[in-house]
Parts: structure tokens; C-alpha cells; sequence
């Protein structure tokens, strides 16, 4: 039986590949909207972050989320990304 492939993609923050689902999506969808998507099934042009406030602290310093995503970011995106981060340390 074939082992079964895991998705990979890159945190914006730290830069380092992990598992997909281990990671936080943040979509600029097709209206132009951010939304902070945890299933991963929202379309659109999507940012990975790991859920660690580190991170997510420093994405948003480099402006590193706000170029992957083409889009400047609203202080109620940084507060779901970071409510997420502690929804995730519980």
C-alpha cells in the first residue's frame, strides 16, 4: 500500500515548511475581502501562518502577509489571527 502524501506549505512568518493543516489560512477572496479561513476550503488567494503568535507578530511586521496577499490588512484580521494563535495553545 502507497504511503499517503501530506501537504506542505510555508509559514509567511518564520518561513519554514510544515503540514498544511497544522497551519492558519488567511484568504483574500474573490470580492477582495480577508477572511481567516481554519478549514482551508474558502477560494481564493490564500497565506499561510503558523499559529503562534511569533509568527503571526512577525508576518505582519515584514509586511510579509500583506504582500503574499496583495492587500493591506484590518486590525480585525490581526485580532482573529491572534485569537487563533491562542485558541490553539489551549
Amino acid at each position: 500500500m502507497k504511503a499517503k502524501k501530506v501537504p506542505m506549505r510555508t509559514c509567511v512568518g518564520c518561513n519554514q515548511s510544515q503540514p498544511k493543516r497544522t497551519l492558519v489560512r488567511v484568504v483574500r477572496t474573490v470580492d477582495g475581502s480577508l477572511v481567516v479561513d481554519r478549514k482551508g476550503k474558502v477560494s481564493g488567494r490564500g497565506a499561510y501562518v503558523c499559529p503562534k503568535v511569533e509568527c503571526i507578530q512577525a508576518a505582519i511586521k515584514t509586511h510579509r502577509l500583506e504582500r503574499a496577499l496583495e492587500r493591506a490588512m484590518g486590525p480585525d484580521i490581526v485580532q482573529e489571527l491572534l485569537k487563533a494563535a491562542e485558541e490553539d495553545h489551549e
